[in-house]
């Protein structure tokens, strides 16, 4: 019979990257949360703070990545080139989170903040590697951009600032998400689509 305290572990450590952000929250305070006596128990049952953060991602990206799925499958069935519907398979899945009530908050704040480190303890695009429907996602954009846009990680920009701004919306305790997510498939679109300057190319032609 499993444990219940990996997952009262998780669910603590959600709620305080919900609250606070995952940067600011030591192992030990998210011991105390979860009322696990063991003061030991996150390198008993995760090894490390790595392994508890790679078990919080493994509890949410198996939906994310069914729907995303689901979605490229109709893009895929339409037979049509639309960025903007590439872009909401990207941003819809992730924007149910907002709505996922045990931890769904937590784990929006914490890919956020995995994405904008400036020095990244490890890749956070290692995470993408267990997740197919991130990889599919990019295959399917990358004819619509521009050589010079995927030379620039758009798409790599337009997962971080989606997971941002989600965290963001997160914070803000609002209830109704549907323009919300729709604004922000705008964004998205544009930021892939947007033109590389004559400056900007000019730059990276150096």
């Amino acid at each position: 019979m499993r444990s219940a305290a990996p997952d009262a572990l998780i669910r603590a450590a959600e709620d305080l990257f919900a609250e606070r952000g995952s940067e600011s929250v030591s192992l030990r305070e998210i011991v105390a949360a979860s009322g696990v006596s063991n003061a030991s128990a996150i390198q008993y049952h995760f090894g490390d703070r790595r392994g508890l953060v790679r078990a919080i991602l493994d509890k949410h990206e198996p939906a994310i990545d069914r729907h995303r799925q689901q979605l490229l499958d109709a893009y895929a069935a339409a037979g049509v080139d639309d960025m903007r519907e590439l872009a909401g398979a990207l941003v819809r899945p992730l924007a149910k989170e907002l709505e996922n009530s045990d931890g769904g908050l937590g784990y929006l704040q914490l890919v956020a903040d995995l994405y904008n480190r400036p020095n990244p303890t490890f890749d956070p695009t290692k995470f993408d590697e267990s997740t197919q429907s991130i990889h599919r996602w990019r295959a399917l954009v990358m004819p619509l951009l521009t050589p010079e846009a995927v030379r620039l990680h758009r798409r790599f920009d337009a997962l971080r600032f989606t997971v941002s701004e989600l965290a963001r919306r997160g914070r803000s305790n609002r209830r109704d998400h549907r323009l919300f997510t729709s604004q922000l498939t705008d964004l998205v679109t544009s930021l892939l689509l947007a033109p590389v300057s004559d400056e900007t190319r000019r730059l990276l032609s150096r």
